[in-house]
């Protein structure tokens, strides 16, 4: 690829898992230009997963920085770190942070993600209500968990799964409220939540589904305490929730751009206004091949997304698609999800409870694929759900003895 005239300036605004892969995607690409990147954390980019895990779990080992600062000076990557931008004149490519600082930019690449949804009713319990999304709470919490204390994890998705996973492996008392009537509802299908429902209650998680909660206040020794529609009082040490995100649009909806569930973007990533992209949580993206929007909160897609979009900078071609994919880790055991959950039937390959594969068929066609415990699978089986393999028969493709990547190139898996 031709090197840009280092006359342009390209900024990302947004320094975490896409905005750090964006700006690395712009050198490996060829771009000589200026490349500046905004964020409001003081701390270098770092991963999200593993604040739920390694940084509970380990904390004096965690490293979960992506690149090291030696990377952004090494590659001439000017940084603004812990310095939030504040207002973006889309007609003359004006970029201004708190600082009072102006940019003219080229091209802007939004990567600002999203904040931790507010809980006001556990907010009231001040510094005993602690929610999970950045580093600086990871590390709060951390303090908190001890051999022996009672946390109280609101919120049945992935973070208030992994996190009550670490606490039992800290040693901690668990008790896990979720409002609704199963475990990630938005995530997993009902067989898979069902699945972790039942680990959980084997590692001594105590998990209450259905619970509206009306109530949270300190009874008179300092105990959290909180009470449901039904009259139960769920009695902690601490409270951790998880109740979804609030996506930071703020900047863009004040520039001017389309908001509809995040910054509406084409297929080439780009958002109402020449020249201003958007990757990551924020970003909400026209999927021709499906034909509509497609908005999708996970590492995999903030990493292939920044630079799918970074590419369409450079060269003006639309993205690849992105296949919808997460991993959580939780007791030891790898869950995967690939693709859709929206499926007529779940197929299983191997006959091991503790690990197997599953296949999400929809007319007749793979869709979706969960690897439980068997992570090796996955890259097979994402490639299965891309090319939309057809299953007229499911012998060969359910026989763990058949290599999956062998598969791979039969378009249609007849017996």
């Amino acid at each position: 690829m031709t090197p840009k005239t280092s006359k342009e300036c390209y900024v990302v605004v947004g320094a975490g898992q896409a905005g750090a892969v964006a700006v690395s995607s712009l050198r490996e690409s060829g771009f000589g230009g200026r490349i500046l990147l905004v964020g409001d954390e003081p701390h270098l980019p770092y991963e999200r997963p593993p604040l739920s895990k390694e940084v509970l779990l380990t904390p004096a080992t965690a490293k979960p920085t992506i690149f090291d600062s030696s990377f952004y000076s090494s590659q001439n990557i000017e940084c603004r770190f812990g310095i939030p931008a504040t207002r973006i004149d889309i007609h003359t490519h004006m970029l201004e942070l708190a600082s009072g600082e102006q940019i003219h930019f080229d091209k802007l690449l939004l990567a600002t993600g999203a904040r931790a949804r507010a809980y006001p009713l556990l907010d009231s319990l001040g510094e005993d209500a602690l929610q999970l999304r950045s580093m600086k709470d990871a590390q709060a919490l951390a303090k908190r968990i001890q051999p022996g204390a009672r946390i109280l994890v609101v919120g049945g998705g992935v973070i208030g799964l992994e996190v009550a996973a670490s606490a039992r492996a800290l040693g901690a008392e668990v008790t896990l409220l979720e409002r609704g009537d199963r475990l990630m509802a938005r995530a997993a299908p009902l067989h898979l939540a069902d699945a972790l429902l039942q680990l959980h209650h084997n590692q001594g998680v105590r998990c209450v589904l259905g619970v509206d909660l009306v109530k949270a206040d300190h009874a008179p020794n300092g105990s959290v305490q909180l009470h449901s529609q039904d009259g139960e009082v769920f009695v902690g040490d601490l409270v951790v929730y998880g109740i979804g995100v609030q996506l930071n649009v703020e900047l863009a909806k004040t520039a001017g751009l389309n908001i509809e569930d995040g910054i509406l973007t084409d297929e080439y990533g780009m958002t109402s206004a020449s020249g201003i992209y958007a990757a990551g949580d924020v970003a909400r993206q026209w999927q021709p091949q499906l034909g509509r929007y497609l908005r999708q909160e996970t590492w995999s897609n903030a990493q292939n997304q920044a630079q799918s979009v970074v590419r369409s900078m450079l060269t003006g071609l639309p993205c690849e698609p992105n296949l919808p994919w997460y991993w959580t880790d939780q007791y030891g055991y790898n869950i995967q999800v690939a693709g859709s959950i929206d499926v007529d039937e779940w197929v299983t390959r191997g006959n091991r409870p503790d690990r197997y594969t599953q296949f999400g068929l929809r007319d007749g066609c793979i869709v979706g694929a969960i690897t439980f415990n068997n992570g090796k699978e996955m890259r097979p089986a994402k490639q299965l759900i891309s090319i939309a393999a057809g299953l007229t028969s499911p012998e060969l493709l359910l026989d763990p003895k058949q290599e999956l990547r062998k598969l791979v190139s039969q378009r249609t898996l007849a017996a």
